[in-house]
């Protein structure tokens, strides 16, 4: 800081050296927000001359991009002019960039003239001087800009867009491709250029094409032609592109947004050239990381940052490896600063004042000793661990993380050690040549000598050059009798004698024993010794030189035999001379002393399953015992070799374990398997091995798989699966992904740019399907109908072709094609029916018997006939026939269309061959014209649905109209299904006010011109109830219903039938006559003809017997309302008069009673008397004196009226009166009165009731119920509020709520008192919930309120869970076991389950169970429940869940049953106890041990069975094993055999030796003894087996070690330093092998101490400086520790004094109360804090009192 002060006052100095100018204003506000604009600063001159230099300074601003829609910031200077009259006119101005003359002038060009105007001296600033340029446009001048967006800045960019940057962040690509097209390979790619390329250049020279294709980060894939000139955007980029006769130009400035791959395309018959070059951005490169936290959270810390390897197209961290790759990418090296400099809490603030790191030293790296050197000689490496450690305060190193190090190189962890040359084989000069003449001899002496020049071992030995070679003298030789080589007597001859006798020095290095000592002792046998060297006689010196025993071939002679000095008894013994000589010789033995003996048997060969003991025979001391050397005894003497059988128990069960196989993968992570089974040797003279089960061997099994080669793969090409063939023969096109993967070690897969891989990627496309397809046939179009009427035919031809591998298509022979029948070449046809003489030919033609009625479905049915001609108005899910009826026309010639379109059978609509077409089950998509023709004829029927509440549904593809009614159905289900007709009706025909044009548009569709006469005649009120009823609420019944009607249809719709019918004349007329009404008179009359309609039509339906009702007189003075008072009016009149006439009653047909409901309003006849029919609400106010309520029902047999109120039956009284008339009369109603009065009309028939409220002053009333419903098989309930509902789930289920009140109540629901918002179910008050679950289980209110007050009733759903088994177990399992842990258990089910026991035993049996309510749980045991059963012992546990049978024996074999039940139903699980016994049973023998001999047994078999069956003997573990002994067999002798001995043991422990055994051929008699037999009578019965094989083949290795090295290795105590010396592994000829090689061989120690003069230190420390305070807790001390040599008492680096604790630097000091009697200083550093002015802070104010107090 204080620098900076200092230089900015340099600075000013400087500039104010030649005037007075006051200091420098603040910056403007800049001139753009975005896109880089200025800003500038002013100072004033306070001379009064003036100043030099100027007094203003710009800087740039905002240097970030604008946001595209932004637009260019000299337009919209421009356009700002555009309001501004132009000499009187208005202009859009557009701007003129890049003017050469004055850049910064503001010029602009009308829109679509040539006129140019400068309509301001100069922009904005920060205007862009010219548009491919950051230099700027500032008060008029354009001053220049560096890429790095500073004023007068020459910085630019280098060819990879850095600013000034060097180019190290991208590579030049360039090239040149030469096309290599051809008729099959007709586009080629040139160049792939990466995401980010820039400077793109490609030149094409020829006839093709170029064109590109592109794939951006996000996977887009896209291709652009490049067909004309021009400059484009492909995927954001942007691309110029030029295009001549003979060549072709692409630019593209970058950077690229997406992947880019340039492809040529066929186009000329030569050859094209492509020339290329671009700048591709190295994708992997170096950022540096912010700092790393700080080493210390106060008082001083440090803090580096590191460097990360980032992959900019994917904006991720990646692998440091990947930017290794680029040798341009330099790891930035860290940064390193202080941290943290605020003062601890409990210091003083000393490290602020202080050096940073005087007592806090930075972190260091420290290495570890260097390895053994990889290579003895020649050359090798050596590493070493370098870690990061700190020392703290006390001198305690810790290890730390290494960015903390990074201020510093890190040491080498890897140097080359060993660099001398490896010993090399040094051969002297020849010596002369032995022989004088002719051929001879000569040799040499060959060394092994290392780099210094000492003869040493550790040379090859197969690189040893010869050390004899022959030599020819040229004088011949005259003594042929000689033998060749002839050698010179002298000094050779007296060599080669003593080579004879034993061994005499020569050039060749051999072992010389010398002379043998004396013997041991004086008499009798001793020992004589003697030293074997090995030498060579060095001929250039004449003298011997002794060499290591691996220099000399060839076997070493003895240095140790047996001598004889005569008998001790002191008698002359008397020998023969040849004793004598063989004594002297020290050849045989003493015969009297040594001889051989048999001494026990060697161990046996085998453990089990039969070996071999072979007999020891030893050469003994007759006089000792002692053993002694076999060469003493008399070989021939020998005795026999003896040889007996051994342990021929069976082997016990053993793993066999095969070799591992090869490794799956040889990289990722692989697996090897092995074979593994349980083998059981029986006998291993017969070979008889049996394969066991895994479980009877008891050792772990090893393991049969383990993985292999667990590390990274290389990144390779992966391809996927080929897919299908484009073609199923003729030559097709497969394709499959080849996509760039690495293999991990951990088996996953990481995905890599292409570039990763090798070049060679694997095809993605090949042919295939490549052979001829089978012939087929072709076929034409048919012929026109060879006769105009009557029968004629239509012929089509056909032609036999195929399909080749090449694509290409051939007309081949029609013999190559199967067989072709004859219906498919010529059919039958008939356009008409041919006039017959005589009579005109129209009456001839084909008809169709039409009828024009217009149909209405009401009810439910399964399936409805119609005849073509009409319309049909239908409910959805109703099968439909329509019937074609023809005349002078064969049926299987009619066709049928729809819409327009030909129909042909399916699933959903059947073409029959008659001339019926039949739709199964309607859908809203079967709504249209369905037309059938007969030749010429023609006819139609249009069908329409009917939705909910029987409103019109759309017709099918008219969007318009659907969502109109989209629109207006939330309206229908607000306002019911009047409203929803009303929307309905103002959208068609004549009822609609609207233009002539809309009435136009309206009726075009012909099949919907009825649409609004139905909607208004379903509009009409007086419908029984179901007609209004939803057809999706009816379809649940349907789907159980069995007949074709509706079997839960209401009594009261018994007189309605499935569908009305009008005569289409009818309603023809009344379109006719609306349309001719004026529009203000047209709605009334539409009403009247409307009712006429209704009341005929469904009069001619309800008594077709009778007469025709008169029609109802409409006053005109009167607004029309519905039909049905005028309906009820007729029907009670024609009731009355039939049942007046009791004869018409007796021929009427039998029907349902039906309640006739009248809508219109109760009669008030005066103010104490009110008279109302049914459907009516009665509201009693105080001065109501009567009630009467009146119900009008009609049925035959006449049906019985009776009342209830509130549901229960009425009792009648002097105040309540039953009517001659079935009316109910309330005389002087009260509060009790009030409620729902139903009246219930009954016949034998069936029954019909209509219900009326009276209320209180118009409160609120509900009807109520209080029954419980429970339901578990009906797939829809209803019920009235106030009820409990328990149901099982997926049934739809309605709430009823009818209120009643005047004014009329609002009704609204609730769910567990939370307010149900308006959901969709809801329906004129009554609750809908379908497919309920128990998430809709609750109590459900329906609150009705007036403005009279609001009443509340309640209804409880409980979603009933029948006993079912649950799907998880695990429960009822750990009741089990906590019940009984060391019980047997079984769980019961449905179909059964079985627990085997043993008699005596307990048992628990579980009955798994769910369901809600919880089910209740019963038991039976056989057929009649628990309790009752005798002679059972139990106890039922966990809520009955468990039952417990104790004592179980043979009679309680009986089924056990539990029932679980609840009001959803019931479930019964059934379990038995099986009560056996497991036993041994002794079986057959087992097979004999042996064949032969006297070891031969068989063992009785015992087998564990249950019911006669065996099982596995696991069963009998607690059974009691019968004693069983084995029985002899096969006691007699054996045949002649071979046996063999053990392997010896092999002659060379390594490099390949021999082991021998020996071969006898033996007789093993029936007692046991073998004994040997001529080996002839064996080589007749077998081959005789080796007796000797090849072992240890492996190498001879052995631990090599270099010799130690210097004594510099780090100190380890007082003088004491560790010496290190390289231990290799190496074979004997001295290869240099791995060092697992030799692992089984002790390995020498490659470390030792030794004695080191540069690790005479210790640690010296000085004294401690004054106390920092005199006073107080914050007083520390300090003092110099450091490291010095003893001798020299200087200072040395500290590592070496490391192997003794380092003394503390520093400590705390004068640590008692500060008097604060006097304002005095308490630290020594008081006047740096004066200097540096901290006084004002509070915690210097009190340690610095008296300095601070004088400042």
């Amino acid at each position: 800081m204080l620098g900076f002060i200092s230089s900015s006052r340099t600075a000013r100095s400087e500039e104010d050296r030649d005037g007075l100018w006051d200091a420098w204003g603040p910056w403007s506000e800049c001139s753009r927000t975005c896109g880089g604009g200025a800003s500038y600063s002013l100072r004033r001159c306070l001379s009064s001359k003036s100043c030099e230099g100027r007094n203003i300074r710009y800087r740039t601003c905002s240097n970030v991009d604008c946001p595209p829609e932004a637009g260019d910031f000299r337009a919209q200077q421009c356009s700002a002019h555009n309001d501004v009259k132009h000499h009187g006119q208005f202009y859009e101005w557009l701007p003129v960039s890049n003017d050469p003359d004055n850049p910064c002038s503001l010029k602009c060009q009308a829109k679509g003239t040539t006129l140019v105007v400068e309509l301001a001296p100069k922009v904005l600033d920060g205007t862009r001087c010219y548009t491919e340029s950051l230099d700027m446009c500032i008060s008029g001048l354009c001053q220049i800009v560096g890429c790095d967006h500073q004023l007068g800045s020459t910085a630019k960019e280098d060819n990879c867009g850095v600013c000034n940057g060097d180019g190290s962040t991208c590579r030049l690509v360039r090239g040149q491709y030469k096309s290599q097209l051809s008729a099959t390979k007709l586009d080629d790619t040139v160049v792939a250029i990466p995401y980010g390329s820039r400077h793109v250049r490609l030149v094409l020279k020829g006839p093709d094409h170029l064109f590109l294709e592109t794939k951006t980060l996000q996977g887009v894939k896209g291709e652009s032609s490049l067909s004309i000139t021009g400059s484009f955007l492909v995927d954001n980029s942007s691309v110029d592109f030029q295009k001549f006769p003979d060549k072709e130009i692409l630019r593209m400035a970058g950077p690229l947004t997406a992947d880019f791959i340039v492809k040529i395309r066929d186009a000329g018959p030569t050859d094209s050239t492509v020339q290329f070059i671009f700048y591709q951005p190295i994708i992997h490169r170096w950022r540096e990381t912010d700092f790393f936290p700080c080493s210390a959270t106060c008082g001083g810390g440090y803090q580096l940052t590191s460097a990360e390897c980032y992959d900019l197209r994917s904006n991720r961290m990646v692998a440091d490896q990947y930017c290794h790759y680029y040798p341009e990418n330099v790891k930035p090296k860290p940064k390193l600063q202080e941290c943290n400099l605020d003062p601890c809490p409990a210091s003083d603030g000393y490290k602020q004042i202080m050096p940073y790191d005087l007592y806090h030293p930075l972190p260091r790296w420290e290495a570890t000793p260097w390895t053994a050197c990889s290579s003895s000689c020649g050359g090798g490496i050596q590493s070493r661990a370098v870690s990061c450690v700190e020392e703290d305060i006390q001198g305690h190193v810790t290890s730390v993380e290494e960015w903390k190090c990074m201020y510093t190189p890190k040491m080498p962890i890897v140097q080359p050690c060993n660099i001398f040359d490896c010993p090399k084989w040094l051969a002297q000069e020849w010596s002369p040549c032995t022989a004088t003449c002719g051929q001879g001899l000569r040799y040499r002496v060959v060394l092994c000598m290392d780099h210094r020049g000492m003869h040493t071992g550790g040379c090859s030995p197969k690189t040893k050059p010869h050390i004899k070679e022959e030599c020819i003298i040229p004088t011949p030789c005259y003594k042929p009798k000689e033998k060749l080589p002839v050698e010179a007597k002298l000094p050779w001859f007296k060599q080669a004698q003593e080579l004879e006798e034993g061994a005499v020095v020569s050039e060749e290095a051999s072992f010389i024993p010398e002379a043998w000592s004396a013997c041991t002792v004086t008499c009798g046998v001793g020992t004589q010794v003697r030293t074997v060297r090995c030498q060579v006689l060095l001929s250039f010196s004449q003298s011997v030189a002794d060499l290591p025993a691996d220099e000399c071939e060839g076997p070493r002679p003895a240095s140790q035999r047996a001598c004889y000095a005569g008998p001790c008894s002191g008698e002359l013994a008397e020998w023969t001379p040849e004793e004598k000589q063989g004594l002297l010789g020290g050849l045989q033995d003493v015969d009297e002393l040594y001889d051989w003996e048999y001494e026990g048997f060697t161990k046996c060969s085998e453990s089990c399953g039969g070996g071999v003991q072979e007999a020891v025979v030893s050469c003994l001391n007759k006089q000792t015992r002692e053993p002694a050397e076999e060469s003493l005894c008399v070989t021939s003497r020998r005795p026999p070799q003896l040889l007996k059988s051994c342990n021929l128990d069976p082997c016990p069960a053993r793993w066999e374990i095969g070799k591992w196989s090869a490794c799956s993968l040889t990289c990722g992570v692989g697996l090897q398997t092995r074979a593994v089974h349980c083998s059981h040797l029986l006998s291993r003279e017969l070979n008889e091995t049996v394969m066991l089960a895994d479980e009877l061997c008891h050792e772990p099994k090893p393991s049969t798989v383990q993985a292999c080669n667990r590390f990274n793969c290389p990144p390779a090409w992966y391809p996927g699966q080929w897919q299908p063939c484009s073609r199923s023969c003729g030559g097709g096109i497969q394709k499959r992904e080849v996509v760039c993967k690495q293999r991990m070690a951990d088996g996953s897969f990481l995905e890599l740019p292409e570039t990763f891989c090798p070049a060679s990627k694997l095809p993605s496309q090949q042919a295939c399907r490549k052979e001829d397809c089978p012939s087929e046939w072709l076929l034409s179009d048919w012929t026109e109908c060879s006769k105009s009427c009557g029968e004629g035919t239509q012929t089509r031809s056909a032609i036999c072709r195929r399909v080749l591998k090449t694509g290409i298509s051939t007309i081949v022979n029609s013999t190559l094609c199967p067989p072709l029948a004859f219906s498919s070449s010529i059919r039958p046809c008939m356009l008409a029916t041919c006039a017959r003489p005589g009579r005109p030919s129209p009456k001839h033609s084909p008809h169709i018997a039409a009828v024009r009625k217009v149909y209405i479905q009401t009810r439910r049915q399964k399936k409805l006939h119609f005849v073509v001609g009409g319309f049909a108005y239908l409910l959805p899910k109703t099968s439909v026939v329509l019937r074609c009826p023809t005349r002078r026309f064969r049926k299987p010639l009619i066709t049928w269309e729809k819409d327009g379109q030909h129909l042909v059978s399916s699933a959903h609509v059947t073409v029959a061959p008659f001339g019926y077409l039949k739709i199964h089950r309607l859908q809203p998509a079967d709504a249209g014209v369905y037309a059938c023709s007969a030749g010429p004829a023609r006819e139609q029927l249009v069908i329409r649905l009917l939705g909910a509440n029987r409103k019109l549904g759309a017709r099918t593809g008219s969007w318009s109209r659907r969502r109109e009614e989209e629109a207006a159905a939330p309206m229908a289900r607000k306002g019911g299904a009047h409203e929803a007709l009303r929307t309905h009706k103002h959208q068609n025909g004549v009822f609609a006010h609207g233009s002539k044009a809309e009435k136009r548009a309206l009726s075009a569709d012909p099949g919907s011109r009825y649409d609004d006469l139905v909607a208004r005649l379903l509009e009409q009120g007086g419908w029984p109830g179901e007609l209004l009823a939803p057809w999706e609420t009816q379809d649940s019944a349907e789907r159980n219903a069995s007949s074709e009607e509706d079997p839960h249809a209401e009594p009261a719709l018994v007189h309605l039938p499935f569908t009305l019918v009008a005569e289409q004349q009818r309603l023809d007329d009344i379109l006719g006559n609306l349309s001719q009404q004026p529009d203000e008179l047209r709605d009334v009359y539409s009403k009247h003809l409307v009712a006429q309609l209704a009341q005929d039509v469904f009069r001619g339906h309800l008594e077709p017997s009778e007469p025709r009702l008169p029609l109802v007189a409409i006053p005109a003075d009167k607004p029309v309302s519905s039909f049905s008072s005028a309906l009820r009016t007729a029907a009670a009149a024609t009731a009355s008069a039939s049942g007046e006439a009791a004869g018409t009653a007796s021929r009427r047909p039998q029907r349902k009673p039906t309640i006739l409901r009248k809508i219109s309003a109760a009669q008030q006849l005066s103010a104490s008397e009110v008279v109302t029919h049914l459907g009516q609400t009665v509201a009693l106010a105080s001065g109501t004196l009567s009630v009467l309520l009146h119900c009008e029902a009609v049925g035959n047999p006449r049906p019985t009226i009776s009342w209830a109120r509130n549901g229960e039956e009425v009792q009648f009284s002097s105040r309540i009166l039953l009517q001659p008339d079935d009316s109910l009369q309330i005389l002087a109603p009260v509060e009790a009165d009030v409620g729902f009065y139903t009246c219930n009309a009954t016949n034998a028939l069936g029954y019909d009731s209509v219900s009326i409220a009276v209320t209180l002053a118009g409160k609120p009333l509900v009807k109520t119920s209080r029954l419980t419903i429970i339901n578990t098989e009906e797939p829809t309930i209803t019920a009235d509020i106030g009820s409990t509902i328990q149901t099982v789930q997926g049934v739809n289920v309605t709430i009823n709520c009818q209120v009643a009140g005047v004014p009329e109540a609002e009704i609204t629901w609730f769910r567990n008192k939370i307010k149900l918002a308006s959901p969709p179910h809801l329906h004129e008050g009554s609750l809908l919930l379908t497919n309920v679950s128990s998430s809709d289980q609750g109590i459900y209110s329906c609150r009705a309120a007036n403005l009279h007050g609001e009443l509340t009733e309640n209804t409880q759903l409980l979603i009933l869970d029948p006993p079912q088994v649950p799907m998880q177990l695990e429960h009822i399992r750990a009741l089990l076991l906590a019940t009984g842990p060391n019980l047997p258990s079984v769980l019961m089910s449905p179909l059964g389950a079985q627990l085997v026991l043993d008699p005596g035993n307990s048992a628990l049996l579980g009955c798994p169970i769910q369901g809600h309510p919880t089910p209740n749980i019963t038991w039976f045991y056989g057929d009649q429940p628990i309790a009752t059963a005798t002679g059972l012992e139990y106890r039922i546990l966990a809520a009955g869940q468990i039952l417990q049978v104790a004592n179980l024996s043979g009679g309680s074999q009986r089924e056990f049953r539990c029932l679980a039940q609840n009001e959803a139903g019931m479930l019964v699980q059934k379990a038995s106890l099986v009560i056996q016994e497991y036993w041994w049973s002794v079986d057959r023998l087992g097979t004999c041990s042996a064949s032969c001999g006297n070891r031969g047994i068989q063992q009785p078999r015992l087998r564990c069975l249950l019911n006669s069956t065996e099982v596995s003997p696991a069963h009998c573990a607690g059974k009691v094993r019968p004693a069983v002994q084995p029985v002899a067999c096969n006691r007699r002798d054996c045949p002649s055999r071979w046996m063999v001995t053990s392997w010896s043991a092999c002659s060379r422990s390594c490099g390949g030796g021999v082991q021998t055994r020996r071969v006898t051929c033996q007789k093993l008699k029936a007692s046991g003894i073998s004994i040997p037999v001529p080996n002839d009578i064996c080589i007749q019965l077998a081959k005789r087996p080796v007796d000797t094989q090849a072992c240890n083949q492996q190498l001879c290795v052995e631990w090599a070690f270099s010799s130690w090295g210097q004594c510099n290795g780090p100190c380890i105590g007082p003088r004491l330093a560790v010496q290190h010396r390289q231990v290799f592994c190496q074979t004997r000829d001295g290869v240099t092998l791995a060092s697992e090689q030799c692992s089984a061989l002790p390995r020498p120690v490659s470390t030792q101490n030794c004695w080191s003069e540069a690790c005479s230190v210790h640690w010296r420390v000085s004294l401690w400086t004054l106390c920092t305070a005199t006073c107080g807790n914050y007083g520390f001390q300090s003092r110099r520790v450091e490291c010095v040599h003893v001798r020299t008492n200087k200072a040395v680096p500290e590592h070496l004094c490391s192997w003794g604790p380092r003394p503390a630097n520093w400590q705390r000091c004068n640590i008692t109360p500060c008097e604060n009697m006097e304002c005095r200083d308490t630290t020594r550093y008081c006047e740096k804090v004066k200097q540096l002015k901290l006084c004002r802070l509070s915690p210097f104010q009190s340690r610095c009192c008296g300095t601070c107090g004088k400042a």
